[in-house]
């Protein structure tokens, strides 16, 4: 059966006003209702910035509150403009080629602060130390040897420099900078080394005879000569009483100041005149250089070298022991070497080797950081600071004209001195103190000018 169907009955004016507001909704919007989208944008209309000293808007609509211009410098760097282009702020922007790596990753507190054109991913970089190029002090020593295997200078744990010059050796001490003369020993003979004992309280003295005199310097007097070389005796060492002497004639002599005689052993071993000689600074090992290009290595009891270091291509006089690093080792050769060595003596062997371009004449460690000097001769005559292991160079100071023959760190171990042939010595501040980088050594504080050494 056909089913037919009926007219809807007539809507009445009510629901027909109904009917019309649904189908025109856009048209008519409540007044007192907000319209949330499905795209979930929150509304601001009911958060209370105030509360937080946060303006959403400036009077021309764009967002430039504080906290905005902190976050998008953070977020896109400090070239952003100030002010939005657009209300899409992750618009496409063709100019923009930031890095990834650019954005900080950094949790943020409320704590923090942000400042434009910080790059938060990199701490700052550590500023280096300035080292002085220039000598602060200089001393006009007349008469100071141009000789490359003689050590005439050495300053003292009291704080005084002594400086041999021809026949006679001088005291300088730099807090009051007074100069003395301690002794004269003739026209018959000069001085060929000089070495502080450890407590500063006696100089040795070696001679061009092959004499070495022990002097006590507080009271100005010679307490003792000791024999043995045959030859002039160029370099002195001290570990504690024992006093170990270098000469021409080939050999070294181990002498206790506390006993009768002269000597109490006689080390063998170089082929040339024995131009350098360091303890280590735990006294259990001495090593020696020679004109015969050869670095040896000897114990407390030994009469032959415990080690051989045969690398060197022309005389060893430049020799420091690290005081950072136990049985690290570093020595220097001549005008036809120029390198700078390190070595292990606790496994005998290499552990690097830089050319410097020029003689190598002496070599100091600092005992504040973990950095060494240099000085050269042919020829540049330079002093040169560098940073170990990296050996990066930190300074080259220039100042004398003649090779820069000696060398000798102050007690603090801020300042140095070196002398050259064009006889003068300059002092200057190449280390930090233990405390401070920055803090100024007493010498170079309170004696700065030029002077003459006697």
């Amino acid at each position: 059966m056909d089913e037919s169907f009926a007219p809807p009955p007539p809507m009445s004016s009510s629901q027909h006003n109904h009917v019309k507001r649904m189908l025109n909704s856009n048209r008519f919007k409540s007044p007192s209702k907000t319209i949330y989208s499905d795209r979930f944008i929150p509304s601001r209309s009911a958060s209370n910035f105030a509360l937080f000293n946060l303006s959403p808007y400036t009077e021309d609509g764009c967002s430039c509150s504080p906290y905005g211009s902190a976050l998008r410098s953070a977020l896109f760097g400090p070239s952003t403009p100030n002010k939005f282009e657009s209300p899409n702020i992750f618009r496409f922007k063709s100019e923009t080629r930031q890095s990834m790596h650019s954005l900080s990753l950094t949790p943020f507190t409320s704590q923090d602060v942000l400042l434009p054109g910080y790059d938060y991913n990199h701490k700052p970089l550590k500023r280096p130390r300035k080292i002085p190029p220039s000598s602060f002090k200089v001393l006009d020593a007349p008469a100071l040897q141009d000789d490359f295997y003689l050590n005439l200078v050495d300053w003292s744990s009291s704080n005084v420099l002594a400086v041999a010059l021809e026949n006679s050796v001088y005291l300088w001490n730099a807090s009051s900078s007074k100069v003395t003369k301690l002794c004269d020993l003739g026209v018959d003979d000069s001085v060929c080394s000089v070495g502080w004992a450890p407590l500063g309280t006696y100089l040795a003295v070696g001679s061009n005879s092959g004499k070495v005199q022990i002097w006590d310097v507080s009271q100005g007097k010679s307490i003792r000569t000791m024999e043995g070389h045959r030859l002039r005796v160029g370099t002195l060492a001290w570990s504690s009483s024992l006093l170990s002497s270098g000469s021409r004639d080939k050999s070294i002599y181990q002498r206790d100041i506390r006993v009768q005689e002269d000597f109490v052993s006689k080390l063998s071993g170089h082929k040339s005149e024995v131009c350098g000689l360091k303890w280590s600074y735990d006294n259990r090992e001495l090593a020696s250089g020679g004109n015969d290009n050869k670095l040896l290595v000897w114990n407390q009891n030994s009469t032959q070298p415990i080690l051989k270091f045969c690398e060197h291509t022309a005389a060893v006089k430049a020799i420091a022991w690290s005081p950072h690093t136990n049985g690290l080792l570093a020595s220097g050769g001549g005008t036809a070497d120029r390198s700078i060595r390190f070595w292990s003596t606790a496994t005998n062997s290499q552990l690097n080797c830089i050319d410097t371009g020029s003689q190598v004449c002496n070599l100091v460690w600092s005992k504040n950081v973990n950095e060494l000097v240099s000085t050269h001769g042919y020829s540049q005559n330079q002093i040169m600071v560098w940073k170990y292991p990296t050996m990066s160079k930190l300074a080259t100071l220039t100042g004398h004209t003649y090779r820069v023959l000696y060398l000798s760190i102050s007690p603090d171990g801020q300042t140095i001195v070196t002398g050259a042939g064009d006889e003068t010595l300059r002092f200057w501040n190449v280390f930090p103190s233990r405390k401070s980088q920055n803090t100024e050594s007493e010498i170079g504080a309170s004696s700065f000018g030029r002077s003459i050494i006697r």
